[in-house]
């Protein structure tokens, strides 16, 4: 029997700091600047409770700002950054500046060819092509 809460895949719980609606910085090269949550795949909640979502999680983002080709255009990214707080579990607490994407492909390759900025680790960890172009992970 597993526990209220308990995440199955990587073994590892982010509180989850962004939910459908929020604005996020895309922080690779791809073209777009900022971009806001549309969908969380795979999330199942209650009924009609807003679906959020944690670093290293894939959601649906759909590009508000950037150059003409990239906006309006809806596409699968991954979280790297939150502003919310979430423990590690080592006891420490880690929280970043900003809220922060890298917009991916539909088979998980990063679209832009480098990441600004810092990556968490639990993003490091889920998505391993993630973190050969991650300059600094925390």
């Amino acid at each position: 029997m597993v526990k209220r809460g308990a995440v199955a895949l990587s073994g590892k719980k982010v509180s989850a700091g962004l939910q459908v609606g929020s604005y996020v910085n895309v922080s690779d090269n791809s073209g777009a600047r900022v971009a806001m949550i549309i969908g969380v795949p795979g999330y199942r909640g209650r009924l009609r409770r807003v679906p959020q979502a944690g670093v290293g999680d894939k959601v649906i983002v759909s590009v508000k700002k950037g150059i003409p080709e990239m906006r309006k255009q809806i596409l699968p990214a991954v979280i790297i950054r939150q502003k919310r707080p979430f423990r590690r579990s080592d006891g420490t607490w880690v929280s970043f500046e900003d809220n922060a994407v890298v917009i991916i492909t539909p088979e998980g390759t990063l679209k832009g060819s480098e990441i600004r900025g810092p990556v968490a680790r639990e993003a490091v960890e889920r998505w391993p092509r993630i973190a050969n172009m991650a300059s600094i992970i925390l």
